[in-house]
C-alpha cells in the first residue's frame, strides 16, 4: 500500500513539473507583458503607468484596473509600422521555411538511407554549427558577405560576375543567414521520422510496378507529414520573432517584428506599446501550433 501511494506521489510529481514549469516560465511572464500592455507610457521608473500598490488595499486594486486601456492595441491598428512589420515576418519565415524544407529533406532522407552505422556521424555533423555561438557564427557571415569578402573574391575570379555585389543589409543576406542557422532544426525531425520508415513498403510498392519517384510521393512522403509539420514549426516559429539575424545581416528599410520590438522596449522607452507588439506576436504564433495540434490528433485517429 505505501509502495502504491509512493509511486503514485511520484507519477503526479513528474506530470505537474512540466506545468509548473510553464506556469512559472511562461504564463506568468506573459500576464506581466499583457499587463504593461495595457498601461500607458510614463516618465518614472518603471516607464509606465498604472502600478498596483497592494498597501493602498481595494482602493488601489480598483484604481488600478480602471487605468486599464486598450490604446496601444489601437495604436497598433492605426500605425501601418506595426503591421508591415509583421508581414514582413510572416513572409520571411514562410519563405525561410520552404526552402528549409527543399534543401533539409534530401538531406534528412539521405542521412537516413545511409549504412546505420555513419548515422551518429552524419547527425553530429548536421549540428556541428551549434557548438559555436550563433552571434559568432553571424559575425563571420558579416565578414564572407562583405563587399570585399570571400564569397564576392571567389565569384569575380570565377567571372559570374564583374564587379563585387552588394550582400550586406538585403533580404538574401537575411535569408541566408536564418536558412543556415535553422537548417539543423528542419533535418533532425525529418530524419527521425525517415529512420523508422518500413522499407519493406517501398519494395511492395517496387514490386507493383510503381516507379522510384512515385514510390516517394505516394509512400514516403505522406508517411514523414509529420515530420515535415514538426519542422516547419520548429523553424518557422522561431523565425518570426528574430532579431539577431535580421539586425545584423538584413536593411533596416522594412524591419522584422523583432526589431521593431527592440526599439520601442530600448530605443523609444515606450514598453506598453512594445508589449502589445509582443502579445499580438504570441498570438499569432499560436496558430499554427493549434494547427499542429489538430493534424497530430487526425494522423493520430487514422493510425
Amino acid at each position: 500500500m505505501k509502495r502504491q501511494r509512493g509511486e503514485s506521489f511520484w507519477g503526479m510529481l513528474v506530470v505537474r513539473i512540466p506545468y509548473a514549469w510553464l506556469l512559472a516560465f511562461f504564463l506568468i511572464p506573459f500576464l506581466i507583458v499583457l499587463k504593461m500592455s495595457l498601461s500607458q507610457t510614463a516618465i518614472a521608473q518603471p516607464p509606465y503607468t498604472p502600478v498596483l500598490d497592494l498597501a493602498a488595499g481595494w482602493h488601489g486594486i480598483a484604481a488600478f484596473f480602471s487605468a486599464l486601456s486598450f490604446d496601444n492595441y489601437v495604436l497598433l491598428g492605426s500605425d501601418p509600422l506595426y503591421l508591415l512589420s509583421y508581414l514582413k515576418s510572416v513572409e520571411i519565415a514562410a519563405f525561410s521555411t520552404l526552402i528549409l524544407l527543399l534543401i533539409g529533406y534530401p538531406i534528412a532522407y539521405a542521412i537516413a538511407r545511409t549504412p546505420r552505422r555513419w548515422h551518429a556521424v552524419l547527425v553530429v555533423l548536421t549540428v556541428l554549427p551549434f557548438w559555436t555561438s550563433l552571434l559568432i557564427r553571424i559575425y563571420a557571415w558579416m565578414n564572407i558577405l562583405e563587399r570585399d569578402g570571400p564569397l564576392n573574391k571567389v565569384l569575380v575570379a570565377l567571372g559570374l560576375v564583374s564587379k563585387p555585389p552588394a550582400w550586406l543589409a538585403t533580404d538574401t543576406a537575411t535569408y541566408i543567414g536564418i536558412i543556415y542557422s535553422y537548417l539543423p532544426f528542419m533535418v533532425l525531425p525529418l530524419y527521425a521520422i525517415l529512420e523508422k520508415m518500413d522499407e519493406t513498403l517501398l519494395e511492395a510498392a517496387a514490386d507493383l510496378g510503381c516507379r522510384r519517384w512515385r514510390a516517394f510521393w505516394r509512400v514516403t512522403f505522406p508517411l514523414s507529414a509529420s515530420g515535415v509539420l514538426a519542422g516547419a514549426l520548429l523553424c518557422f516559429i522561431p523565425i518570426v520573432g528574430e532579431f539577431v539575424i535580421p539586425d545584423l545581416l538584413g536593411g533596416s528599410q522594412s524591419p522584422m517584428i523583432g526589431q521593431t520590438i527592440w526599439t520601442e522596449f530600448f530605443g523609444n522607452k515606450d514598453w506598453p506599446a512594445a508589449s502589445a507588439v509582443a502579445v499580438v506576436l504570441v498570438c499569432v504564433l499560436v496558430t499554427p501550433i493549434l494547427f499542429y495540434q489538430h493534424q497530430a490528433m487526425r494522423m493520430a485517429r487514422r493510425d
